[in-house]
């Protein structure tokens, strides 16, 4: 599958998405949390960049996760800190749903 100059690996079934939760999984050998709002789906590296926590064990709030280690928060969409003590953003990734699979972009 090719799109816009982007690899695209085929990372999940999409009724595997949880349901306004997150998931982390490793790509490619990239440790990625998954996160379903509502009908949408967003992707950004797992690891939150003030502590060396795995975001995917931590609370999703609407399109926020908060960092299960010092409760720091990111907006999923584009990865910007909302709540210190975290200042630098997450790193996102482009995904997408279709023919009933997600698809994660492994574009440099």
């Amino acid at each position: 599958m090719s799109d816009d100059n982007n690899n695209w690996i085929d990372i999940m079934a999409a009724d595997a998405l949880p349901s306004d939760d997150v998931v982390g999984l490793v790509v490619g050998g990239r440790d990625i949390a998954i996160y379903t709002a509502g009908d949408a789906v967003y992707a950004t590296d797992n690891l939150c960049t003030h502590g060396n926590a795995r975001l995917c064990d931590g609370f999703l709030d609407g399109h926020e996760i908060e960092c299960p280690l010092h409760q720091g928060k990111f907006d999923v969409r584009d990865g910007k800190p909302t709540c210190a003590p975290v200042t630098e953003a997450l790193r996102t990734h482009a995904i997408k749903v279709q023919d009933g699979r997600v698809w994660l972009s492994v574009a440099a």
